[in-house]
C-alpha cells in the first residue's frame, strides 16, 4: 500500500521571510498561481509570520486584500497560516475576543489551515486559538517549537504532543524554526510523539545548520507525513530544503509525491528572475553555517539581524551578541528563539554587549518575560537576575490572558474614523501606529512599497567571536541613559524577526502604565530646550515615532514612571522619567518621527 509523502511549499511566507526580509509583494505571486495551483501539494503556507507586518510597513498592501487574491488565484489549493497563539501575529498577548475575531476573519478571507504555536510551548497560549479554529471548522495544526536544551527532553516533547492532542489538534508539527535538529534524532523525535498521538505529524526545518535534508530523509524513512519546503530559487540558508530535491528524492518510491519536476522546473525559473528584484533586502547569510547549533539564532533573525545592523553601520559587533545570546537563553530558562522570544533574547544579548557589563540595562521585554508576561519559561530562570530586574515583584504564575480586559469593541470606536471593515480594526489592534498609518495612506491613495538603497558595505562572517571585548558602543544610534545617578552613552541596534531592541532603564526600575493620548501631530514643536543642572533629559533611545504623551508639563513623576510611548520598529517602548521631579517640557508631538538621541522630554528633579 503507497503512503504518499506530501509537500507543504512556503515560497509565499517563509522562504522569503528568511532570505529577503518578507518584501515578496503580491504582484510577483499571482503570476505563477495558475502553475503553483495546477501541483498536487499538501498545501501552500502563505500567511501569518511576518507578511502581515511586512505588507504594511514595507509592501504598500493591505494583508487581507493579499488574501483574498491569493485565495481566488489557488482555488484548488489549501492555504494555510502561521499564528503565533495569543500574539496573533503582534509582539504582545491579546484579549480573547481579539483572537476570536481575527480567527474568525482569517477562515471567512480564505485560511484553511492554521498551524498554531507559543514561543515557550505555553500550551495555556494556544488554547483559545484552537478552540475557535475547530468552531470555524477549519485544520488545527498544532506546533512544538523546538530547540535543545537540558530541559528540552524526549519526554517534554511527548508531553507537549499529548496536551495538544487533548486540545483538538488536528495534526502536529516539529517546528525547527533555527535548524537545530540533528538527523540522530529525527527518528527517537519521531517515535516519542507516535507514542503518544495519532495524528499527522509534520517537520519543518530550516536548513541554517546544513542537516535539513538530511532529517527529511530519516523522517521520511520513518513515515513523517508532511515536509515543509521551498521551491529551489528560494531555498537553503536560512530558509528551507528544495522542493525538487525532496521530490526527487522519494520519486517512484511507495512515498512519490505526485509532483511534477518539469512543472516545479518552470516555477523555480520565474521566483529565480523575482528574486533578482528583491537583492537589497537579501541576507548576507546565503550559505550554511553549522555554528546555529551553537548560538541557536533562527534563520530569519539571522537574517534580519544582520540587516539591521547592516543598515546602522554596526556590523563589527555581529559577533559578539551572537555568543551573548545562549547565554541570556540560559539566564531566561532556555526559551526556544521564536518570535517573540528571540527577540528578547537577542535585544537584552545586544544590550549586554554594547554596555560592556550583562544586564547594565534592562529591556522592558525582559522585565515582562520575567514577570511570567509572556507565560512560563521552560526551564528555571537565573534568579539572581530576576531579583535584580524585578525587585521584590512576583511573578504571575495565571495565564497572562486571563488579566487582560475585552478590547476589540474599544479599539473599532478608536479607529471607526477609518476602519471600513472589522479586518481593518483588526489590522490597527496588532499594530496600533504602522495600522493607522497604513489606513490613512490606503483611505488616501497614496500607499506604495518602501523602496531602500542597496548598502555598499561588506558582510562578515556569521561566526562567534573568540574572545569578545566591552568594548565602547559604536554607531549611529546613541542615546544616553540614566542608571541611578550615573548616565551613559549607549548604542543600539536591531535584533531579531525585524524587530528592534526595547526601552532601556536601570534594573530596579519600574514603569507606569497610564495610557493617555493627544492628538495627531501636526508639525514639530518650535520648543527651545530648556536647560539647567537640575533638569533631566528623556532622550530616544531608537529611531521611532511618538505613539502617545503620557504625562504634561507641570505633572509630578516619579522615578520610573511612563512619561511618553515610543513606537520602534514595530513595539511599543514605554520612556521613563530618570528621577523623582516635575515635567517642565515636552518637546514633541503624537505621530511625530525622532531620531536616536532625540531629546523628548525634560525633568526637573526634586
Amino acid at each position: 500500500m503507497s503512503n504518499p509523502l506530501k509537500i507543504t511549499d512556503l515560497i509565499l511566507r517563509d522562504a522569503h521571510q528568511s532570505l529577503i526580509a518578507t518584501r515578496m509583494r503580491t504582484e510577483h505571486m499571482l503570476p505563477i498561481a495558475p502553475k503553483l495551483d495546477s501541483q498536487p501539494y499538501y498545501s501552500f503556507e502563505m500567511w501569518g509570520g511576518a507578511t502581515f507586518d511586512s505588507c504594511i510597513r514595507f509592501c504598500g498592501e493591505d494583508p487581507w486584500e493579499r488574501l483574498r487574491k491569493l485565495r481566488e488565484a489557488l482555488p484548488n489549493s489549501r492555504m494555510q497560516m502561521l499564528l503565533r497563539g495569543q500574539n496573533i501575529l503582534g509582539y504582545r498577548h491579546y484579549p480573547d475576543d481579539v483572537v476570536e475575531r481575527f480567527v474568525d476573519l482569517a477562515a471567512a478571507n480564505g485560511i484553511d489551515i492554521f498551524r498554531i504555536f507559543d514561543a515557550l510551548n505555553d500550551t495555556r497560549n494556544m488554547r483559545t486559538a484552537i478552540q475557535r479554529v475547530k468552531k470555524r471548522g477549519k485544520h488545527v495544526q498544532a506546533a512544538v517549537s523546538y530547540t535543545t536544551s537540558p530541559v528540552h527532553t524526549l519526554e517534554l516533547w511527548r508531553q507537549l504532543s499529548k496536551e495538544l492532542a487533548e486540545m483538538g489538534a488536528d495534526s502536529i508539527c516539529i517546528k525547527d524554526m533555527a535548524g537545530l535538529l540533528e538527523p540522530r534524532d529525527v527518528r527517537p523525535l519521531l517515535r516519542a510523539i507516535r507514542d503518544v498521538v495519532d495524528l499527522p505529524i509534520q517537520l519543518h526545518c530550516h536548513y541554517t545548520s546544513g542537516l535539513a535534508s538530511i532529517c527529511y530523509a530519516e523522517a521520511i524513512d520513518e513515515g513523517v507525513d508532511i515536509v515543509d519546503t521551498d521551491i529551489s530559487s528560494f531555498s537553503t540558508g536560512t530558509a528551507h530544503p528544495p522542493t525538487e530535491s525532496i521530490v526527487a528524492l522519494v520519486r517512484g518510491t511507495e512515498r512519490d509525491t505526485g509532483l511534477d519536476l518539469k512543472v516545479l522546473n518552470d516555477i523555480a525559473s520565474y521566483f529565480r528572475e523575482v528574486r533578482l528584484e528583491y537583492k537589497e533586502f537579501e541576507s548576507p547569510f546565503s550559505g550554511v553555517n553549522p555554528n546555529v547549533l551553537v548560538f541557536q539564532i533562527p534563520g530569519g533573525m539571522i537574517s534580519n539581524l544582520a540587516k539591521q545592523l547592516k543598515d546602522q553601520k554596526a556590523l563589527d559587533r555581529f559577533d559578539e551578541v551572537v555568543e551573548e545570546v545562549p547565554k541570556v537563553r540560559e539566564d531566561m530558562g532556555y526559551p526556544p528563539l521564536v518570535t517573540p522570544t528571540s527577540q528578547i533574547v537577542g535585544s537584552q544579548a545586544v544590550f549586554n554587549v554594547l554596555a560592556g557589563e550583562r544586564y547594565k540595562i534592562v529591556t522592558e521585554e525582559t522585565k515582562s518575560y520575567l514577570k511570567g508576561m509572556y507565560g512560563k519559561p521552560p526551564g528555571p530562570v537565573n534568579e539572581e537576575i530576576r531579583k535584580a530586574v524585578l525587585g521584590e515583584e512576583e511573578p504571575i504564575t495565571c495565564r497572562p490572558a486571563d488579566k487582560l480586559e475585552p478590547e476589540f469593541e474599544k479599539l473599532k470606536e478608536e479607529i471607526k474614523d477609518m476602519a471600513r471593515s472589522d479586518e481593518d480594526v483588526l489590522t490597527y489592534a496588532l499594530f496600533p501606529q504602522a495600522g493607522r498609518e497604513f489606513l490613512e495612506k490606503r483611505n488616501s491613495g497614496t500607499l506604495a512599497p518602501v523602496l531602500e538603497k542597496k548598502p555598499e558595505e561588506k558582510m562578515p562572517a556569521a561566526t562567534p567571536a573568540a574572545a569578545p571585548s566591552p568594548a565602547a558602543p559604536v554607531g549611529p544610534l546613541q542615546f544616553k541613559v540614566s542608571v541611578g545617578e550615573k548616565r551613559f552613552d549607549v548604542v543600539v541596534e536591531q535584533v531579531g524577526d525585524g524587530v528592534e531592541v526595547q526601552n532601556v532603564q536601570p534594573a530596579s526600575a519600574a514603569s507606569g502604565n497610564q495610557t493617555a493620548s493627544h492628538g495627531p501631530a501636526t508639525g514639530a514643536p518650535t520648543a527651545v530646550v530648556e536647560k539647567s543642572e537640575d533638569l533631566s533629559v528623556i532622550s530616544a533611545p531608537v529611531l521611532g515615532k511618538v505613539l502617545r504623551i503620557v504625562r504634561e508639563p507641570g505633572d509630578a513623576v516619579s522615578k520610573g514612571e511612563t512619561v511618553l510611548v515610543l513606537e520602534a520598529m514595530k513595539m511599543e517602548n514605554e520612556l521613563a522619567s530618570p528621577v523623582d521631579g516635575t515635567v517642565v517640557q515636552i518637546l514633541v508631538q503624537v505621530g511625530q518621527d525622532v531620531d536616536p538621541g532625540a531629546e523628548l522630554a525634560t525633568i526637573r528633579e526634586q
